[in-house]
């Protein structure tokens, strides 16, 4: 990738790999950490209790009547008791996803609303993300990076939210916003969104967090006014008060976008894999299912997740010809050094030639490893070797160990190719000092790179008409994803590909009204509930299942369904209805008595909701 004028930061090149489940990371997690769901009026009795037993409160939701607290194991089990106290549950721990270095916006037609002559400049009039505020719970943001000069980084928390030391928001933070300027990457939307940014991973490695974290940032993101909060992080585990915090801002009309995990497997991730949150999934460049990508009856929607190319704090390597600067990674293992010379064409590099003396040479992948290629640059008296794919696209590699002592890097095809055929002789300067506050760009692979392609599209159509609700969007992006793999949904990507273009075409030509103009003054109302209570033991538990249809009896999919109990037991969750119109509600568990259930609100592809028969009770 070729930047011009300046030298241009370069790909990290670290491995980077964020896992739900990982050994490593989970060292030091505070397995004492919980969250305590006390009785209505109870809020102060508790408080007093737990600070009585040793309790340490990290944060207090008054909304969900939960504290966030530290307790020694002996207080706990006294607690569990306690007639104020109605459950006790692990205060999860939540990762950042990422797997190793990514790319995408045309993939997901961004440029087709802002660019459609792709001559680079934004087209007059187009919709670009303007008035939207996105909101990235991540590891901060690298500020001072040149693809967010001129971005709107509205505020964030805490103190220091607008620095980055591993690079995972930054990046993040570039698929969704990087600038249409001469550096670097643009992202979904070209500079034009608003930023906040809610700091909860730190130091080198992001390490770890925890769900009542999480769902204090995501509220702080409601409260400054975002309409959109991405989650590129997770966890193995569920906590039903963190579901209930996001079925409430999705209530609330904020759309929480989650990575579905990068286990390869089918378990889920949370809190990707809540009813409330949309689970993203991860495609490669030819639009196929990235390996790592987990696959789950959760996952709504696919994005680029592989090789995505994006901004991070980090300058690793840098190489300049004829004072163009291209993007170039360090060899691990290389020698750390300037060096300049005339850039000579070193074939595959294969034997050690006396021509190389004093030059930079061009060795193309292939035939024999990384560190014969780089040695025998150096037994010839080069001063530097770059070392091209021979194929589409970037890569990282490793010598193995110490390399000699010149600088060696790794280079995509297109350039590499590119300069042995035209630049050949023309003075070239490669560096692998590195710099952890520069204007660095890397290749990433992850769903954590898929969710941002999803959050930004999500804003980018939203500015369009910001009076749409979180439901019409949400549905929008479901119902215009391109189908790939299994026909209709399925638990790979989930819809398909989300696509920018399409979505807002859809939206701007009534939504689901199939021969266009607005939505025809859909009612929805509820066509049946059935319930049923199942017991182990003393605990009961009452599922609800719901059919949704219009005025014609119609199947109503893709709606947006608000249930609530009451009685025995109490909770309100937001669910989506399937192609049959049905969406199906689990209570809590409870010690038995009368529950009942009813459809608070139906939202979507609809006009109105009409109550009737709306509740039923065991």
């Amino acid at each position: 990738m070729k930047q011009h004028n300046l030298v241009r930061a370069l790909a990290l090149g670290l491995a980077v790999a964020f896992g739900a489940t990982s050994a490593s990371a989970a060292e030091g997690v505070d397995t004492d950490r919980v969250w305590v769901k006390f009785k209505k009026g109870q809020r102060a009795n508790v408080e007093t209790l737990l600070r009585g037993n040793g309790g340490r409160i990290h944060h207090r939701f008054d909304n969900l009547d939960s504290f966030a607290v530290s307790l020694p194991p002996k207080a706990l089990e006294r607690l569990r008791n306690n007639p104020n106290i109605e459950f006790i549950e692990a205060d999860q721990p939540r990762y950042p996803l990422a797997q190793s270095v990514p790319y995408g916006i045309d993939l997901v037609q961004a440029r087709d609303i802002w660019d459609a002559n792709r001559d680079g400049i934004v087209d007059a009039g187009a919709t670009t993300g303007a008035g939207i505020k996105v909101c990235i719970i991540d590891s901060g943001i690298h500020g001072g990076h040149e693809d967010f000069n001129g971005v709107n980084l509205a505020g964030g928390h805490p103190t220091g939210w607008n620095t980055d030391t591993c690079g995972h928001g930054s990046h993040v933070a570039g698929t969704i916003a990087a600038a249409n300027n001469a550096a670097g990457v643009v992202g979904v939307s070209p500079g034009a969104v608003s930023l906040h940014i809610i700091k909860v991973f730190d130091g080198p490695n992001c390490g770890w967090s925890y769900s009542s974290t999480l769902v204090d940032a995501a509220n702080r993101c409601a409260q400054a006014g975002a309409k959109v909060i991405n989650m590129s992080l997770g966890g193995s585990t569920s906590s039903s008060t963190e579901s209930a915090a996001f079925a409430s801002l999705y209530a609330g009309g904020v759309l929480s976008i989650a990575a579905a995990g990068n286990d390869g497997n089918t378990a889920h991730s949370y809190p990707a894999s809540y009813d409330s949150v949309i689970s993203v999934a991860a495609v490669d460049s030819n639009k196929a299912h990235a390996v790592f990508s987990q696959k789950t009856n959760q996952v709504e929607l696919a994005a680029p997740g592989v090789s995505v190319l994006s901004t991070v704090p980090f300058v690793s390597a840098t190489m300049t010809v004829a004072g163009t600067g291209y993007l170039v990674d360090l060899l691990e293992g290389t020698h750390v050094d300037v060096a300049t010379g005339a850039l000579a064409d070193g074939g595959r590099c294969t034997v050690a030639n006396a021509a190389w003396a004093g030059k930079v040479v061009m060795c193309e992948r292939g035939d024999i490893s990384f560190a014969d290629k780089v040695n025998n640059v150096a037994n010839s008296g080069g001063a530097a070797a770059v070392v091209y794919n021979n194929a589409p696209g970037g890569f990282n590699g490793t010598l193995g160990g110490p390399g000699p002592a010149i600088p060696a890097v790794s280079m995509a095809q297109a350039d590499g190719q590119s300069l042995v055929a035209s630049q050949l002789g023309a003075s070239a300067t490669v560096s692998t000092v590195s710099s952890n506050q520069g204007n660095g760009y890397a290749y990433y692979d992850g769903t954590s790179m898929a969710t941002p392609h999803v959050a930004g599209v999500a804003a980018l159509v939203w500015s369009a008409n910001p009076s749409w609700t979180a439901a019409q969007i949400r549905e929008a992006l479901a119902v215009t994803a391109e189908d790939l793999g299994t026909a209709g949904r399925d638990t790979s990507t989930g819809w398909g590909l989300v696509r920018a273009k399409a979505a807002l075409d859809y939206l701007n030509a009534g939504g689901g009204d199939d021969g266009g103009g607005d939505t025809g003054g859909v009612e929805a109302s509820v066509s049946g509930i059935s319930l049923n209570t199942t017991s182990k033991g003393r605990n009961y538990t009452t599922t609800a299942q719901v059919t949704i249809v219009d005025g014609d009896g119609g199947k109503i999919g893709g709606a947006s369904v608000t249930g609530c109990f009451s009685g025995a037991v109490t909770g309100c969750t937001t669910r989506s209805t399937n192609g049959n119109g049905r969406v199906t509600f689990t209570s809590q568990r409870y010690n038995g008595g009368s529950v009942t259930f009813c459809v608070t609100n139906v939202t979507g592809p609809v006009d109105s909701f009409n109550n009737a028969n709306a509740c039923r009770s065991n």
